[in-house]
């Protein structure tokens, strides 16, 4: 079981001091959670991309990739990556590029993200976002597979004897969850692959989306990559923990009132019908373990932390709490309960190991195809000239 915290990277002014983070102020905080995260034990820190104020993760590679160099431990990620507004070439070559810098700790979500303003600002229609996401991921998929791709789609030009540069690490592409929080065919594309599926439950009901991981459950033991209870699931969460509960409350209460999502709603009313937990360590403890109890066996979960405009130094020690006081905690008591079957989430060393087994992983080398356009040399030249024979350059 894997757990961890996330950030969108919101900017908001502090409701009981009326201070508000610059841009680069928050850019420097939310790596800082990353550190902290690190310190603590956490097994992951994943990073939203959003395009609009009051949110600064725009380019989240970026980021993790200051992240990859100033941790050691910790596997990074997205929550989630726009599978519907960027480019499936950009994103393989950007994500393949940032798991080589990483060595590995990185894995990444797709999805299509809830702002309705971003598609018209990248050219794309709206109406047009599942299919966007669909076909977008079918073609990562393969850039990430195969050396050389062939392919024509919708929605963007055709790509003939098209490579991806850098491959993949060791060849094996960072494992990918499928974000999604209302669309079944989003569920259905990751078991199709075998990917793993996150339902990102903050802003909703209680279970609200177990229909969705239900159904990708059942769809990931129909296409035969394992039982139901073996597919790969991650959900997110929301907590705010003081040694005392009361203490939790009160101090959490006017940053969740005054925030614009949640303003003119109570916190009591909130907790008690939402995942959100605010209270002391056990609590939080006994909160997450209903949701084993109403999803099933799952594989990470997710916190958010350090949102709605919460101090610098109050998120960090939301981090040292969950790393010190409720994950170990989380950690006995669901590896207790977990069935005998059901694996853990994929990591690169994992991933590697399921395709090499004790041999050793392949090292991608330039693709002889292509050559060198502008000096018209191929990179194989100097060490085999019979190759540049039988593939001509055109100047």
């Amino acid at each position: 079981m894997q757990f961890g915290v996330f950030t969108v990277g919101d900017i908001a002014p502090d409701p009981t001091t009326g201070h508000t983070y610059s841009e680069a102020e928050r850019i420097r905080n939310m790596i800082r959670v990353a550190q902290r995260a690190d310190e603590v034990g956490l097994d992951v820190f994943a990073l939203g991309e959003h395009h609009n104020p009051p949110f600064v993760p725009s380019s989240p590679t970026t980021l993790l990739g200051y992240v990859a160099a100033v941790t050691k431990r910790i596997t990074l990620s997205t929550s989630v990556t726009l599978m519907t507004t960027n480019d499936p070439v950009k994103i393989a070559e950007d994500y393949a590029m940032l798991q080589h810098v990483a060595q590995g700790r990185l894995d990444m979500m797709v999805g299509r993200g809830n702002t309705v303003p971003v598609y018209p600002w990248f050219g794309k229609d709206i109406r047009r976002g599942v299919a966007l996401a669909l076909e977008n991921y079918n073609l990562l998929h393969r850039l990430w597979r195969e050396d050389v791709v062939d392919w024509e789609g919708s929605f963007r030009t055709p790509l003939q004897g098209f490579t991806s540069t850098p491959r993949p690490l060791d060849d094996v592409p960072p494992f990918v969850w499928h974000g999604s929080i209302r669309t079944p065919e989003i569920a259905e594309q990751a078991a199709f692959y075998g990917n793993g599926f996150f339902a990102n439950h903050i802003l909703a009901p209680n279970f609200h989306f177990k229909p969705l991981v239900d159904l990708y459950r059942q769809r990931f033991e129909h296409y035969g990559h394992g039982t139901a209870d073996q597919a790969i699931v991650g959900l997110g969460g929301m907590s705010f923990i003081a040694k005392r509960s009361q203490d939790a409350v009160n101090a959490f209460r006017p940053y969740f009132e005054n925030y614009p999502v949640f303003r003119g709603m109570r916190l009591e009313d909130y907790m008690t019908s939402t995942p959100l937990t605010v209270g002391s360590p056990q609590e939080v403890i006994d909160k997450v373990l209903t949701f084993q109890e109403g999803f099933g066996d799952y594989q990470r979960q997710l916190f958010a932390v350090d949102g709605l405009a919460l101090p610098i130094d109050v998120a960090l020690e939301q981090v040292e709490l969950l790393g010190t006081e409720v994950v170990p905690l989380l950690r006995e008591e669901l590896e207790s309960r977990r069935g005998p079957n059901v694996p853990d989430a994929p990591t690169h060393a994992s991933l590697v190991a399921a395709k090499y087994g004790d041999g050793e992983a392949r090292q991608p080398r330039p693709n002889p195809n292509r050559g060198d356009n502008l000096s018209g040399t191929s990179p194989y030249q100097d060490s085999d000239p019979s190759i540049e024979a039988h593939f001509p350059v055109a100047l």
